[in-house]
């Protein structure tokens, strides 16, 4: 069976965004630590196959991810949503925000995170 979570030819890259994380994953990683969020455990620079998510929910299976300027590069959406799909693939919900949006909504971003993770965990999800 292959591995797809946290492989270990990805652990390397792993560290090295955890060790240098833009102010806006900061900022998120601030509010959603120590199950600061609900109680939900989330997991910083978490990989599936060879993608790095921002934060992973494992108890939610949702994938947070923040966009900063390179996502709005030419073929950046392309790129997003191939890998969105991948991960979708394996039954994980992507939620994307910007970095804008962290910095000038944060409580919009948190209450949409909550949101989409007790529709997720819920046992009847009215979906």
């Amino acid at each position: 069976m292959t591995k797809i979570y946290n492989r270990t030819t990805v652990k390397e890259r792993r560290k090295e965004l955890r060790k240098n994380m833009p102010l806006a994953e900061r900022l998120l990683r601030a509010k959603l630590r120590a199950k600061g969020l609900s109680g939900y455990k989330f997991r910083r620079q978490y990989s599936v196959e060879g993608f790095v998510l921002d934060f992973y929910c494992p108890q939610s299976k949702l994938a947070i991810e923040l966009d900063g300027e390179s996502h709005f590069l030419p073929g950046a959406q392309d790129r997003d949503d191939q890998r969105a799909k991948t991960i979708e693939g394996y039954g994980i919900r992507v939620l994307r925000f910007t970095n804008t949006d962290v910095y000038k909504n944060m409580q919009g971003v948190l209450s949409s995170i909550v949101e989409h993770v007790e529709i997720i965990t819920s046992p009847n999800p009215s979906l």
